[in-house]
């Protein structure tokens, strides 16, 4: 079993104060990892905070505004003065465009709005923390992306996705032998407020699946995970799984 340890690493979580990212911060909380956790204000993950250090980790909160690239960049910042290095990055914070029954009559800010947080501040925080992981060699990046298709009144949220999926592939050939591991993570269709009430799955659902990308050590960047193809079972089993075990 090709799984390697968490203890002690620093990960950094955007968009950890409810859904999936608080799920995700859960998770690398049983696995030993210190956590920063970012949100949009500091006072919206300080319960989860408390709850975290009740499990014997460290956990540090940043704040910014993903559509502000001046937050992003000072939110980076303070997360490396608190943390001192970050080990996993999971670029878990989106937005999702409105509905638009006219496809041929999507706005353009939708397009802007759309990219600005789940494309160039995603980069940005890539930029920022892989080089560092490659002078350690040593790093996971967990970029979340979406099984959405066949919807064009939500295009401009998919075609962002999509974009996201393009910079992983591109980066496979940079990654290569550095012992940085950059893949996709699809957590499904959620109950939560990106993916709204009629959703089929619980936000709990997209554990252990969303740490197999974190876990998981085989030097292999540019794969895309689905969190629902791991419901139910253990870690160990989720990474044999992975493997084709």
């Amino acid at each position: 079993m090709q799984m390697d340890s968490l203890e002690g690493k620093w990960s950094l979580v955007t968009g950890a104060s409810r859904g999936v990212g608080a799920h995700i911060c859960r998770g690398l909380a049983g696995l030993g990892s210190n956590l920063v956790l970012h949100s949009r204000d500091l006072a919206h993950t300080d319960a989860l905070a408390a709850e975290l250090r009740g499990t014997g980790v460290k956990v540090a909160c940043v704040s910014g505004e993903l559509a502000e690239q001046s937050q992003v960049d000072t939110m980076l910042g303070q997360a490396l003065a608190q943390a001192g290095c970050i080990d996993v990055v999971y670029n878990n914070a989106a937005i999702m465009t409105p509905f638009r029954e006219n496809c041929f009559d999507i706005p353009a800010e939708d397009y802007r709005r759309s990219f600005e947080v789940n494309v160039i501040s995603l980069a940005r925080i890539c930029h920022r923390l892989v080089p560092p992981m490659i002078a350690r060699q040593w790093g996971r990046v967990v970029n979340l992306t979406s099984g959405i298709q066949d919807q064009p009144e939500l295009s401009a949220y998919s075609i962002s996705k999509a974009a996201v999926d393009k910079l992983v592939r591109d980066f496979v050939p940079r990654l290569a032998g550095t012992g940085v591991q950059m893949n996709l993570l699809d957590p499904g269709w959620l109950r939560t407020d990106l993916g709204g009430p009629r959703a089929p799955n619980d936000p709990s659902t997209v554990l252990p699946g969303a740490l197999v990308p974190a876990v998981l050590d085989d030097g292999v960047s540019g794969r895309f995970f689905r969190a629902q193809d791991y419901v139910g079972l253990s870690m160990a089993a989720a990474i044999d799984k992975a493997l084709g075990q």
